[in-house]
């Protein structure tokens, strides 16, 4: 392969920039770039850098001896000043050099290439990279760590001792061994509920980049929108006191500790002759079904009013709040929240009530953080692995449910990336001694 380059920080000013270069032939040409060679591989040096007979920048450098690189091929980067002017220049050096320009995820393209990564830690990189919420950066993390492929090989290897078995059966019954006895069904089905178990605690990334949906609904004049905009903290919602006045679903985005969530301000509920309007309280009840969490916004404690609004949230999560406590009433009970969208008052009560609710909409605890392709494939080996189990016990199609093992386990080697060599005839003979 050849020799790539890549700027590994943003093109954008900054105290630093960061240049990674990888291929065979690399440090050589280090060599040549730098005139004074480092002390040794992983030592951080520090060189000045001349193009076109001119000092470049004075940078650090440090280079990694394949294969203990993160490409598993010679590498060196290149830390510089992070003026634009600058980067520009050694891309220009770079090019003159000889190296080619990386096309995304070059870098980790070739790590995987060269065993360093298998294919589910290659994807886990850009999913910590990705990850903005805290849980989803210690789950990714933890599939970057290696631990998920582990459990992954682990469970192939386990169908493997079960296929053994079964090849046995089918190759070498007529010399008086015998595979399929009972030991054998409660291992395999012992496999499946302790597969059932870790693919459950695997959480999709698919439904983590879904963001949470948060509904003000209430009666006209609660004060929906005021609350709206002192959540945003900037007035995205027009506000007065004419009944009516928000006719639309009117969506924002909110950014709170590690939570991103979408708000919508509806338009307030009540009898009216005004179709546009009208349509905005139809547009208001249908969100409620495609939405997480319902906040239902009041000025007084009217239960008439509230049982109507708690009815239509009755399958959500819903927050019932008591606007304009600044007027009076922060003693009324019957609510969740009081607050006051003019002052303040109460927001950080609300605040850690909206992130309770959606600690409770995802309060399942999850293990790894996983894509949509490594579910639909979990998914196809535990179908093959209990179609093989309903094949055995029937002592019927002894060669379909060894096909149904061998898809089992060929599942779980495409989630690591990686075809196992298939010699189980030398397995039987290490593992059960049928050297006759």
């Amino acid at each position: 392969m050849s020799i790539v380059f890549a700027l590994a920080t943003p093109a954008a000013k900054s105290a630093i920039c960061i240049f990674r270069v990888s291929g065979e032939g690399c440090l050589k040409s280090l060599n040549e770039l730098i005139e004074k060679p480092l002390d040794g591989h992983r030592v951080f040096g520090v060189r000045p850098i001349y193009f076109k007979k001119r000092l470049l920048d004075t940078v650090g450098v440090i280079s990694f001896k394949g294969p203990e690189s993160y490409t598993g091929e010679d590498s060196f980067e290149v830390y510089a000043h992070g003026g634009l002017g600058v980067m520009s220049l050694f891309v220009d050096l770079f090019k003159s050099a000889g190296f080619d320009e990386a096309p995304p995820g070059e870098f980790t393209k070739r790590a995987f290439l060269n065993g360093k990564l298998s294919l589910n830690e290659a994807e886990a990189v850009v999913d910590v990279i990705d990850s903005s919420a805290e849980e989803d950066v210690f789950l990714s993390s933890q599939s970057l760590s290696g631990e998920f492929s582990k459990a992954v090989v682990g469970f192939a290897e386990d169908i493997d001792f079960i296929r053994v078995r079964v090849e046995g059966e089918i190759d070498f019954s007529d010399e008086g061994e015998d595979f399929l006895d009972g030991s054998l069904f409660n291992d395999l089905d012992n496999l499946i509920s302790r597969f059932d178990l870790f693919v459950g605690g695997c959480l999709n990334k698919k439904n983590r980049l879904v963001k949470n949906k948060v509904l003000f609904v209430g009666p006209v004049n609660s004060g929906k929108s005021s609350v709206f905009n002192r959540l945003l903290g900037f007035e995205r919602a027009l506000v007065s006191n004419i009944p009516g006045t928000t006719r639309d679903l009117i969506e924002s985005e909110v950014f709170y500790n590690d939570l991103s969530f979408s708000i919508f301000d509806s338009a307030g509920l009540r009898e009216t002759d005004d179709l546009i309007e009208a349509k905005g309280m139809a547009l208001a009840v249908d969100e409620i079904g495609s939405v997480d969490v319902v906040v239902g916004v009041f000025e007084k404690n009217d239960p008439v009013v509230m049982a109507q609004f708690s009815e239509m949230a009755k399958n959500k999560i819903y927050i019932r709040v008591l606007n304009k406590i600044d007027l009076g009433g922060s003693g009324v009970t019957g609510f969740d929240c009081c607050l006051s969208a003019k002052t303040g008052e109460g927001f950080d009560f609300f605040k850690a009530a909206l992130i309770d609710a959606f600690a409770a909409e995802d309060s399942h605890s999850s293990t790894y953080l996983v894509r949509e392709r490594h579910i639909s494939l979990f998914g196809e080996s535990v179908l093959s692995l209990k179609g093989a189990l309903g094949r055995l016990k029937k002592a019927e199609a002894i060669e379909l449910a060894a096909e149904d093992l061998k898809i089992a386990r060929s599942c779980l080697d495409e989630i690591v990336g990686f075809k196992s060599s298939d010699d189980l005839l030398g397995d039987i003979f290490s593992t059960f001694c049928i050297g006759k």
